[in-house]
């Protein structure tokens, strides 16, 4: 298994840490595409054409210049074994903390064999391992949102159950860290992926960008009594990634090509927007710019 190599090194008092989506983004890991293990196994994954590989080789490195440029220090992962397609989606597969990392276990078959490709890289880099998830608990990385340092919202889905929650509160308690479980709709069904994420992304503190009509009455009304304000998406760009939103920095984001109006959205209420080309990285395969990566390090001193 190829080692993480770091394409951009930069000053770091600490090697991990931050409980925010939106605070200064210092340290990232990305996992490099894996390649199919036949020409048919893009239907596996439901992806909506099959894959290019030379293309996703490409789109992934400009990616990882994009973000290198942008001042963050970049950790390439993998690439992973053949056939993992779904692992270049590093959010899924931990979360970090404070006290270092989560692994988490997906509720995706598939993706099961992530969290031990995960664990390899964390290694690598010296970075601890807080707690892991284990069966029949199941947690995808893609429905957790630190909402402030001391609480993070989980998703319930179809890709994250009851036990994976209750563990995964147990994991973050001593840390003072309130677990607030969110239940998600049906909407296509477990054939599909539906994250907490899928619906909202933190672009500043108090600020993000949701599609409004998917999200929990519970949760809006919780989000609002803490004082978070709104940047909402067209119905249109739903599909197209306009919810899935990368904060770089508070009002400085990451978008995938496309979803024009929430990128003007986004502008109009002061934010920076940098924009990557996801044909086959994100658009074939359902995950943008938020998914392909992994934060490992946020500056809390800077997340005002």
């Amino acid at each position: 298994m190829a080692t993480a190599t770091q394409e951009q090194h930069t000053a770091t008092a600490t090697g991990w840490g931050g409980h925010s989506m939106s605070a200064p983004l210092r340290r990232v890991i990305v996992r490099q595409p894996a390649t199919p293990q036949s020409d048919s196994q893009w239907r596996d994954f439901a992806y909506e054409h099959p894959i290019d590989v030379a293309v996703t080789v490409a789109e992934h490195a400009a990616l990882r210049q994009l973000l290198a440029e942008a001042g963050v220090e970049v950790i390439a992962a993998g690439p992973d074994p053949d056939g993992l397609l779904d692992a270049m989606f590093a959010f899924d597969s931990s979360i970090m903390s404070d006290a270092g990392a989560v692994i988490l276990r997906s509720g995706k078959d598939l993706r099961l064999p992530e969290a031990d490709t995960a664990i390899q890289t964390y290694e690598d880099l010296g970075i601890p391992i807080a707690g892991r998830i284990t069966a029949p608990g199941t947690v995808d990385g893609g429905d957790t949102l630190w909402i402030d340092p001391q609480t993070l919202a989980v998703g319930r889905s179809y890709r994250t159950n009851d036990e994976g929650i209750a563990q995964l509160r147990a994991i973050l308690e001593p840390q003072g860290v309130a677990v607030l479980t969110v239940d998600l709709p049906h909407w296509r069904g477990p054939g599909e992926c539906l994250h907490l994420m899928s619906f909202i992304s933190p672009v500043a503190e108090k600020l993000a960008v949701v599609h409004l009509p998917m999200m929990p009455v519970p949760f809006v009304r919780e989000l609002q009594a803490r004082g978070w304000e709104f940047i909402e998406i067209p119905e249109e760009e739903f599909l197209t990634h306009g919810c899935n939103v990368l904060a770089l920095g508070p009002r400085k984001v990451l978008v995938c090509d496309g979803s024009p109006v929430t990128r003007d959205r986004l502008a109009a209420a002061g934010c920076e927007v940098l924009v990557y080309t996801g044909d086959e990285l994100s658009h074939n395969r359902a995950g943008g710019p938020t998914c392909l990566t992994r934060p490992i390090l946020r500056d809390m001193d800077g997340a005002a």
